[in-house]
Protein backbone atom coordinates (compact mmCIF):
# COMPACT_ATOMS: atom_id res chain seq x y z
CA UNK A 1 0.00 0.00 0.00
CA UNK A 2 1.63 3.21 -1.16
CA UNK A 3 0.68 6.55 0.42
CA UNK A 4 2.06 10.01 -0.31
CA UNK A 5 2.55 12.39 2.60
CA UNK A 6 1.36 15.35 0.49
CA UNK A 7 -1.87 13.46 -0.21
CA UNK A 8 -3.07 11.91 3.06
CA UNK A 9 -2.48 12.41 6.75
CA UNK A 10 -1.29 9.14 8.24
CA UNK A 11 -2.62 5.59 7.90
CA UNK A 12 -6.25 6.15 8.95
CA UNK A 13 -7.28 6.87 5.34
CA UNK A 14 -9.89 9.45 6.19
CA UNK A 15 -9.22 11.03 2.81
CA UNK A 16 -9.32 9.17 -0.51
CA UNK A 17 -5.64 8.56 -1.37
CA UNK A 18 -4.30 8.73 -4.89
CA UNK A 19 -3.65 4.98 -4.95
CA UNK A 20 -7.35 4.31 -4.23
CA UNK A 21 -8.36 6.92 -6.81
CA UNK A 22 -6.23 5.05 -9.36
CA UNK A 23 -8.01 1.79 -8.50
CA UNK A 24 -11.39 3.46 -9.02
CA UNK A 25 -10.30 5.14 -12.26
CA UNK A 26 -9.00 1.89 -13.74
CA UNK A 27 -12.23 0.10 -12.82
CA UNK A 28 -14.50 2.96 -13.96
CA UNK A 29 -16.11 3.76 -10.62
CA UNK A 30 -16.80 7.04 -8.82
CA UNK A 31 -17.12 7.15 -5.03
CA UNK A 32 -18.29 10.02 -2.82
CA UNK A 33 -16.13 10.96 0.16
CA UNK A 34 -18.95 9.99 2.55
CA UNK A 35 -19.11 6.55 0.95
CA UNK A 36 -15.33 6.21 1.24
CA UNK A 37 -15.20 7.08 4.95
CA UNK A 38 -18.19 4.78 5.55
CA UNK A 39 -16.27 1.75 4.30
CA UNK A 40 -14.44 -0.36 6.92
CA UNK A 41 -10.77 0.55 7.30
CA UNK A 42 -9.78 -2.90 6.03
CA UNK A 43 -11.75 -2.29 2.81
CA UNK A 44 -10.17 1.15 2.31
CA UNK A 45 -6.75 -0.39 2.82
CA UNK A 46 -7.55 -3.12 0.30
CA UNK A 47 -8.61 -0.57 -2.33
CA UNK A 48 -5.44 1.43 -1.70
CA UNK A 49 -3.31 -1.71 -2.11
CA UNK A 50 -5.11 -2.54 -5.38
CA UNK A 51 -4.31 0.92 -6.74
CA UNK A 52 -0.68 0.60 -5.70
CA UNK A 53 -0.13 -2.43 -7.95
CA UNK A 54 1.21 -2.06 -11.51
CA UNK A 55 -1.92 -3.83 -12.84
CA UNK A 56 -5.18 -3.03 -11.05
CA UNK A 57 -7.54 -5.96 -10.41
CA UNK A 58 -10.76 -4.24 -11.50
CA UNK A 59 -12.94 -7.18 -10.43
CA UNK A 60 -11.53 -6.97 -6.91
CA UNK A 61 -12.23 -3.22 -6.91
CA UNK A 62 -15.89 -3.85 -7.79
CA UNK A 63 -16.23 -6.41 -5.00
CA UNK A 64 -14.74 -3.98 -2.48
CA UNK A 65 -17.35 -1.36 -3.38
CA UNK A 66 -20.42 -3.55 -2.80
CA UNK A 67 -20.95 -2.23 0.74
CA UNK A 68 -20.47 1.46 -0.18
CA UNK A 69 -23.25 3.83 0.90
CA UNK A 70 -24.17 5.82 -1.00
CA UNK A 71 -23.36 3.31 -3.76
CA UNK A 72 -20.51 3.88 -6.18
CA UNK A 73 -21.54 5.08 -9.63
CA UNK A 74 -20.13 4.17 -13.01
CA UNK A 75 -17.88 6.65 -14.80
CA UNK A 76 -15.42 6.75 -17.67
CA UNK A 77 -12.38 4.51 -17.24
CA UNK A 78 -9.18 6.54 -16.80
CA UNK A 79 -5.87 4.83 -17.62
CA UNK A 80 -2.38 5.77 -16.49
CA UNK A 81 -0.51 8.37 -18.55
CA UNK A 82 1.79 6.77 -21.15
CA UNK A 83 5.27 5.75 -20.04
CA UNK A 84 6.74 6.65 -23.43
CA UNK A 85 6.73 10.41 -22.76
CA UNK A 86 5.29 12.82 -20.17
CA UNK A 87 2.14 14.62 -21.36
CA UNK A 88 2.81 18.22 -22.32
CA UNK A 89 0.25 19.49 -19.80
CA UNK A 90 2.00 17.64 -16.97
CA UNK A 91 5.42 18.99 -18.00
CA UNK A 92 4.03 22.53 -18.13
CA UNK A 93 2.31 22.25 -14.75
CA UNK A 94 5.49 21.16 -12.98
CA UNK A 95 7.87 23.45 -14.92
CA UNK A 96 8.04 26.06 -12.10
CA UNK A 97 9.15 23.33 -9.68
CA UNK A 98 11.50 21.23 -11.81
CA UNK A 99 12.04 19.43 -15.08
CA UNK A 100 10.25 16.24 -16.10
CA UNK A 101 12.68 14.77 -18.63
CA UNK A 102 11.99 11.65 -20.66
CA UNK A 103 14.61 9.66 -18.72
CA UNK A 104 13.12 10.76 -15.42
CA UNK A 105 9.53 10.08 -16.50
CA UNK A 106 10.27 6.56 -17.73
CA UNK A 107 12.07 5.74 -14.48
CA UNK A 108 8.90 6.41 -12.44
CA UNK A 109 6.42 3.72 -11.43
CA UNK A 110 2.85 3.54 -12.72
CA UNK A 111 1.31 5.04 -9.59
CA UNK A 112 3.89 7.84 -9.48
CA UNK A 113 3.10 8.86 -13.06
CA UNK A 114 -0.64 8.66 -12.37
CA UNK A 115 -0.23 10.79 -9.24
CA UNK A 116 1.76 13.46 -11.07
CA UNK A 117 -0.88 13.69 -13.78
CA UNK A 118 -3.70 13.93 -11.21
CA UNK A 119 -1.96 16.67 -9.27
CA UNK A 120 -1.12 18.52 -12.50
CA UNK A 121 -4.78 18.49 -13.54
CA UNK A 122 -5.78 20.33 -10.32
CA UNK A 123 -3.16 23.08 -10.73
CA UNK A 124 -2.72 23.83 -7.00
CA UNK A 125 0.77 25.42 -6.72
CA UNK A 126 1.46 24.19 -3.17
CA UNK A 127 0.34 20.66 -4.02
CA UNK A 128 2.36 20.70 -7.22
CA UNK A 129 5.49 21.68 -5.31
CA UNK A 130 4.90 19.05 -2.62
CA UNK A 131 4.19 16.30 -5.17
CA UNK A 132 7.31 17.13 -7.17
CA UNK A 133 9.47 17.13 -4.03
CA UNK A 134 8.14 13.77 -2.85
CA UNK A 135 7.78 11.84 -6.11
CA UNK A 136 10.58 13.31 -8.20
CA UNK A 137 12.78 14.64 -5.43
CA UNK A 138 16.50 14.27 -5.99
CA UNK A 139 15.96 12.75 -9.42
CA UNK A 140 15.74 16.27 -10.78
CA UNK A 141 19.52 16.26 -10.21
CA UNK A 142 20.18 12.67 -11.28
CA UNK A 143 17.98 9.91 -12.66
CA UNK A 144 20.09 7.48 -10.62
CA UNK A 145 18.88 8.87 -7.27
CA UNK A 146 15.58 7.94 -5.63
CA UNK A 147 13.45 10.66 -4.01
CA UNK A 148 13.76 9.07 -0.57
CA UNK A 149 17.44 8.23 -0.90
CA UNK A 150 19.25 5.29 -2.45
CA UNK A 151 19.98 4.61 -6.10
CA UNK A 152 18.26 3.06 -9.07
CA UNK A 153 19.04 1.92 -12.60
CA UNK A 154 17.50 4.17 -15.23
CA UNK A 155 14.78 2.51 -17.31
CA UNK A 156 15.83 2.71 -20.98
CA UNK A 157 13.19 0.28 -22.22
CA UNK A 158 11.22 2.88 -24.19
CA UNK A 159 14.26 4.42 -25.89
CA UNK A 160 14.81 3.57 -29.57
CA UNK A 161 17.75 1.47 -30.68
CA UNK A 162 20.21 3.69 -32.52
CA UNK A 163 23.81 3.56 -33.69
CA UNK A 164 25.93 4.62 -30.70
CA UNK A 165 29.58 5.63 -30.90
CA UNK A 166 32.03 7.09 -28.42
CA UNK A 167 35.76 7.76 -28.30
CA UNK A 168 37.73 8.34 -25.10
CA UNK A 169 41.32 9.30 -24.44
CA UNK A 170 43.82 8.63 -21.69
CA UNK A 171 47.57 9.04 -21.32
CA UNK A 172 50.42 7.52 -19.31
CA UNK A 173 53.54 9.61 -18.64
CA UNK A 174 56.77 7.97 -17.46
CA UNK A 175 60.52 8.49 -17.06
CA UNK A 176 62.98 8.03 -19.93
CA UNK A 177 64.19 4.61 -18.76
CA UNK A 178 60.68 3.14 -18.74
CA UNK A 179 59.86 4.74 -22.07
CA UNK A 180 62.97 3.31 -23.76
CA UNK A 181 62.10 -0.18 -22.52
CA UNK A 182 58.58 0.25 -23.85
CA UNK A 183 59.71 1.65 -27.20
CA UNK A 184 62.16 -1.19 -27.73
CA UNK A 185 59.70 -3.86 -26.58
CA UNK A 186 62.20 -4.84 -23.88
CA UNK A 187 59.90 -4.82 -20.84
CA UNK A 188 60.45 -8.03 -18.81
CA UNK A 189 56.71 -8.60 -18.44
CA UNK A 190 56.18 -8.76 -22.20
CA UNK A 191 54.45 -6.83 -24.99
CA UNK A 192 53.05 -3.85 -23.08
CA UNK A 193 51.16 -2.25 -25.95
CA UNK A 194 49.63 -5.51 -27.15
CA UNK A 195 48.53 -6.60 -23.70
CA UNK A 196 47.18 -3.14 -22.83
CA UNK A 197 45.14 -3.13 -26.04
CA UNK A 198 43.57 -6.50 -25.19
CA UNK A 199 42.97 -5.37 -21.58
CA UNK A 200 41.12 -2.28 -22.79
CA UNK A 201 38.91 -4.29 -25.15
CA UNK A 202 38.05 -6.84 -22.46
CA UNK A 203 37.29 -4.08 -19.94
CA UNK A 204 34.91 -2.33 -22.34
CA UNK A 205 32.93 -5.57 -22.67
CA UNK A 206 32.61 -5.80 -18.87
CA UNK A 207 31.72 -2.19 -18.07
CA UNK A 208 28.36 -3.12 -16.52
CA UNK A 209 30.22 -5.30 -13.99
CA UNK A 210 32.63 -2.51 -13.07
CA UNK A 211 30.44 0.62 -12.96
CA UNK A 212 27.32 0.43 -10.76
CA UNK A 213 23.98 1.03 -12.52
CA UNK A 214 25.45 0.77 -16.04
CA UNK A 215 23.39 -1.26 -18.49
CA UNK A 216 24.75 -4.28 -20.31
CA UNK A 217 25.30 -3.05 -23.87
CA UNK A 218 25.86 -5.45 -26.81
CA UNK A 219 28.98 -3.92 -28.34
CA UNK A 220 29.57 -4.31 -32.05
CA UNK A 221 33.13 -2.95 -32.12
CA UNK A 222 35.89 -1.90 -29.75
CA UNK A 223 39.18 -0.38 -30.87
CA UNK A 224 42.06 0.56 -28.54
CA UNK A 225 45.05 2.33 -30.07
CA UNK A 226 48.24 3.24 -28.18
CA UNK A 227 50.59 5.87 -29.62
CA UNK A 228 54.10 6.54 -28.29
CA UNK A 229 55.04 10.19 -27.66
CA UNK A 230 58.82 10.29 -27.95
CA UNK A 231 59.36 13.85 -26.75
CA UNK A 232 57.03 13.58 -23.77
CA UNK A 233 57.96 10.01 -22.73
CA UNK A 234 54.30 9.11 -22.73
CA UNK A 235 51.71 6.82 -24.29
CA UNK A 236 48.46 8.26 -25.60
CA UNK A 237 45.50 5.86 -25.59
CA UNK A 238 42.42 6.20 -27.80
CA UNK A 239 39.49 3.86 -27.25
CA UNK A 240 36.57 3.81 -29.68
CA UNK A 241 33.37 1.84 -29.05
CA UNK A 242 30.29 1.18 -31.20
CA UNK A 243 26.93 -0.48 -30.54
CA UNK A 244 23.34 -0.67 -31.77
CA UNK A 245 21.68 0.06 -28.44
CA UNK A 246 19.18 2.08 -26.40
CA UNK A 247 21.83 3.81 -24.32
CA UNK A 248 25.20 5.41 -24.98
CA UNK A 249 28.65 3.83 -24.85
CA UNK A 250 30.68 6.67 -23.34
CA UNK A 251 31.35 4.65 -20.20
CA UNK A 252 32.56 1.69 -22.24
CA UNK A 253 35.02 3.94 -24.05
CA UNK A 254 36.24 5.50 -20.80
CA UNK A 255 36.63 2.10 -19.13
CA UNK A 256 38.59 0.78 -22.11
CA UNK A 257 40.97 3.76 -22.13
CA UNK A 258 41.38 3.72 -18.35
CA UNK A 259 42.00 -0.02 -18.12
CA UNK A 260 44.53 0.09 -20.93
CA UNK A 261 46.34 2.90 -19.08
CA UNK A 262 46.33 0.93 -15.83
CA UNK A 263 47.77 -2.07 -17.66
CA UNK A 264 50.62 0.05 -19.03
CA UNK A 265 51.32 1.24 -15.49
CA UNK A 266 51.24 -2.29 -14.09
CA UNK A 267 53.70 -3.62 -16.64
CA UNK A 268 56.16 -0.73 -16.20
CA UNK A 269 55.86 0.03 -12.48
CA UNK A 270 59.01 -1.95 -11.62
CA UNK A 271 60.97 0.63 -13.62
CA UNK A 272 59.01 3.77 -12.76
CA UNK A 273 56.58 3.86 -9.85
CA UNK A 274 56.08 7.60 -10.34
CA UNK A 275 54.19 7.29 -13.63
CA UNK A 276 51.08 9.44 -13.98
CA UNK A 277 47.81 8.65 -15.72
CA UNK A 278 45.58 11.24 -17.36
CA UNK A 279 43.85 13.29 -18.34
CA UNK A 280 41.15 10.78 -19.21
CA UNK A 281 38.09 12.14 -20.99
CA UNK A 282 35.44 11.56 -23.63
CA UNK A 283 36.47 13.04 -26.96
CA UNK A 284 33.28 12.42 -28.88
CA UNK A 285 29.95 10.61 -28.81
CA UNK A 286 27.06 10.22 -31.21
CA UNK A 287 23.61 8.65 -31.23
CA UNK A 288 20.65 9.07 -28.90
CA UNK A 289 18.24 11.84 -28.00
CA UNK A 290 20.88 13.99 -26.27
CA UNK A 291 22.65 14.57 -29.59
CA UNK A 292 26.28 14.45 -30.62
CA UNK A 293 29.21 15.71 -28.57
CA UNK A 294 32.76 16.71 -29.43
CA UNK A 295 35.24 17.83 -26.79
CA UNK A 296 36.92 21.18 -27.00
CA UNK A 297 40.52 20.98 -28.22
CA UNK A 298 43.06 20.50 -25.46
CA UNK A 299 45.22 23.41 -24.39
CA UNK A 300 48.03 24.06 -26.85
CA UNK A 301 51.03 21.85 -26.11
CA UNK A 302 54.52 21.38 -27.39
CA UNK A 303 53.70 17.88 -28.61
CA UNK A 304 50.87 17.72 -31.21
CA UNK A 305 50.24 14.11 -30.19
CA UNK A 306 48.71 15.40 -26.97
CA UNK A 307 45.83 17.06 -28.83
CA UNK A 308 42.60 15.14 -29.36
CA UNK A 309 42.11 13.60 -32.81
CA UNK A 310 40.34 15.54 -35.52
CA UNK A 311 37.16 14.35 -37.24
CA UNK A 312 39.37 13.07 -40.05
CA UNK A 313 41.48 11.09 -37.57
CA UNK A 314 38.37 9.51 -36.02
CA UNK A 315 37.04 8.62 -39.47
CA UNK A 316 40.16 6.56 -40.20
CA UNK A 317 39.94 4.49 -37.02
CA UNK A 318 39.12 0.79 -37.28
CA UNK A 319 35.52 0.08 -38.22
Amino acid sequence: MKLYSFDVDGQRLEQLPLAARRALDHAGWKLALAAWTGLPLATRQALTRLGSQPVVDVAAVARSLQAAAPPATRCEIVADPPREAPPAAVVAAFAPHGKLSLALWTSLGDLDRYALQKVASRGNPERLEAAYAEIVGYTRLSTHLRPGGGVQMVNVGVKPVTERRATAQSRVSMNREAFELLKNNAVPKGDVLGIARIAGILAAKRTAELIPLCHVVPLTHVSVELVLEEGACAVQILASVEAHAKTGVEMEALVAASHAALTVYDMLKATDRGMSIGPTRVLSKSGGASGDFAAEPAAESADPALDPPTERDLATEHT
